[in-house]
């Protein structure tokens, strides 16, 4: 009587650990330079058969949002609120570099979700619940500054998105360093004082 919920607790923390190999292979595709990693290819990488994969998965969507957890995950593991009670300038370098770090720890996941999002749902959502959490965070940041200013809070969360972020860095080439630069330019030109 005792070893049948032992057998469903292994069957289920097996089934945990494939789901959660899966959505590691993928991420680790996409870290790796495979923007639109296959399923076949993913099943491969993470040493599981491609029914396995679609056995835990419906379909493409259902990854995506897996994966779009994970690295919300990853986000919260990293992420440092900085102290709302430092001088505005003091807070301003803080909150870019750690902006910086983030985005480009996402940087990978980022791009790939670009070519996919148009069409995604999940993705979508994700943007939103990025926008979401980095827009909460300068809303209490810089809580003096924005007040009553809402459309510098828009200003504000549009320039420290991605597609800014990957604008300096792709597009236009710049280092992790100088790209922290014209973000930190920018955000001290829409907070500081004329």
């Amino acid at each position: 009587m005792t070893s049948q919920p032992q057998r469903v607790d292994g069957r289920t923390a097996r089934s945990e650990r494939t789901r959660s190999a899966i959505v590691d292979a993928n991420l680790q595709l996409i870290q790796d330079g495979d923007l639109r990693p296959t399923a076949d290819r993913i099943a491969r990488v993470a040493g599981v058969s491609l029914r396995a994969l679609w056995s835990h998965f419906a379909d493409m969507e259902a990854l995506f949002a897996a994966s779009g957890q994970r690295v919300l995950e990853q986000r919260a593991e990293t992420f440092e609120p900085v102290p709302v009670d430092l001088p505005l300038a003091n807070r301003i370098q803080a909150y870019c570099h750690q902006r910086a770090r983030m985005l480009e720890q996402i940087a990978p996941t980022a791009r790939a979700a670009s070519t996919r999002e148009p069409f995604s749902p999940a993705l979508q959502e994700y943007r939103r619940i990025h926008m979401d959490l980095v827009h909460d965070e300068l809303t209490t940041l810089f809580a003096a500054e924005l007040k009553g200013k809402p459309e510098l809070l828009t200003a504000l969360t549009a320039i420290s998105m991605w597609p800014t972020w990957g604008t300096w860095r792709d597009a236009m080439g710049l280092s992790p360093e100088a790209a922290r630069a014209a973000l930190t330019s920018a955000v001290e030109g829409l907070l500081s004082p004329a």
